[in-house]
C-alpha cells in the first residue's frame, strides 16, 4: 500500500451519547508534547470540518439522532480517503465517536471500488443496529450495519418514519460483506445485533478466546479469513481495551477487554500486512477520563507502534 503517512483528525462525536470525544484527537495532540512524541512534527495531519454545532439544536430523527449531520460527515470523511488513494497517502485516522467509520468504509469503497475490502472491528460493540432496533438512537451504535446495507427487518422494534428512512439509505454503502468481517474483543451485544451474527456468520473473536489461542494464533486467523480480500481496514475502539487497566476515559466502557500489551501486538501485527488501507482510533474521550490523560496517552503509544510498524515494514517491502 502507500508509502506516506497522513493523519486525519476527524473531531465529529454527531453519534454518541456522551460529549467528548471530540476532544479525543487535541488530548493525542497534547499528550503527544507532553511525553516530547514527534509524532505530529514528523507526520502531515489536518483536521476535517465537522457538523458538532448540531448537538446544540433539536433532535429531528430520534431513532437516527442527528443523521442528516452524519450524512455530511460521512461525505467530508469519504472524500478524504478518496484523496489519500489519489495522492499515494496511507490514511490514519484518529476520530471522535466510532459513527463516522462508516463514512471510512464509504470511502474506501469509493477509492478501490472493484475490490473487496476487508474488515477488523476491535471494540467492546457490534455496532450493528439499525433505525429499526436501536434502543438509543445514537449513531454510534450503527456505522457497521451502514457500511453492510443491514436493515436487520426480522429483528424490527421501531416504527421508521419515511425520511428517516430514506436519511438511513444514504449512510449504506455495502462497502463489505458479511463474510469479510473480524470481530475482536466484542463483549457487549444485544439480541437484535447477536441475531445478526449469527444469522451471517460473523467471525467473533472474544478476549478469552485470543488468550486461549495466542495473539499469534490470533493474528493467523484474522490473515486467513481475509485471504481473498483485496484490502484491508482496521478500526480501534479504545474500549476494546480493559478499562481498569487503561482509564474510564472513553463514552461506554466494559469490563473484561484487552490488556494494553494484547492491543499493542494484535494492532502491531495487522500493521505488518501489505493489504492495510486504513487505520482508525475512535472514542477517546478526554472529559470522562478518571485518570486525567491517561486514555490519550495509551492511544498515543499504541498509535505511534502503528506508524513505526508501517514505516519498517514499507522499508522490507
Amino acid at each position: 500500500m502507500s508509502k506516506i503517512i497522513q493523519i486525519l483528525f476527524n473531531p465529529s462525536e454527531l453519534g454518541a451519547g456522551t460529549r467528548g470525544s471530540s476532544l479525543g484527537p487535541l488530548a493525542i495532540q497534547s499528550a503527544a508534547r507532553d511525553a516530547g512524541n514527534p509524532l505530529f512534527s514528523e507526520v502531515p495531519w489536518k483536521t476535517l470540518p465537522e457538523n458538532n454545532h448540531l448537538l446544540d439544536r433539536p433532535i429531528r430523527f430520534p431513532l437516527a439522532k442527528r443523521i442528516d449531520g452524519m450524512i455530511e460527515v460521512y461525505q467530508r470523511v469519504s472524500n478524504a480517503l478518496l484523496s489519500c488513494k489519489e495522492n499515494h497517502q496511507f490514511p490514519l485516522l484518529i476520530s471522535g465517536d466510532h459513527a463516522s467509520a462508516g463514512g471510512t468504509l464509504m470511502g474506501l469503497k469509493k477509492a478501490y471500488a472493484n475490490q473487496r475490502i476487508g474488515v477488523v472491528w476491535i471494540d467492546a460493540h457490534a455496532d450493528l443496529h439499525s433505525p429499526y432496533t436501536t434502543p438509543s438512537g445514537n449513531l454510534h451504535g450503527m456505522p457497521l450495519a451502514a457500511a453492510m446495507g443491514i436493515d436487520n427487518l426480522p429483528c424490527q422494534k421501531n416504527q421508521v418514519d419515511l425520511e428517516t428512512s430514506v436519511q438511513w439509505n444514504k449512510l449504506k454503502s455495502r462497502a463489505v460483506l458479511p463474510s469479510d468481517l473480524v470481530y475482536v474483543g466484542v463483549r457487549s451485544t444485544e439480541p437484535e445485533e447477536e441475531a445478526v451474527m449469527k444469522a451471517e456468520h460473523i467471525t467473533h473473536i472474544t478476549v478469552p478466546k485470543l488468550r486461549e489461542m495466542g495473539l499469534q494464533a490470533t493474528l493467523m486467523t484474522i490473515f486467513d479469513q481475509l485471504k481473498k480480500c483485496d484490502l484491508w481496514y482496521v478500526s480501534f475502539d479504545v474500549d476494546s481495551m480493559d478499562p481498569e487497566e487503561t482509564s474510564y476515559g472513553t463514552g461506554t466502557p466494559v469490563p473484561g477487554g484487552l490488556s494494553i500489551e494484547e492491543a499493542r501486538q494484535l494492532l502491531v501485527g495487522l500493521c505488518t500486512s501489505p493489504k492495510l488501507a486504513a487505520l482508525e482510533f475512535v472514542e477517546i474521550n478526554p472529559l470522562l477520563d478518571n485518570k486525567k490523560n491517561t486514555m490519550a496517552e495509551i492511544a498515543l503509544d499504541l498509535i505511534t507502534a502503528c506508524k513505526n510498524t508501517l514505516l519498517d515494514s514499507w522499508k522490507k517491502a
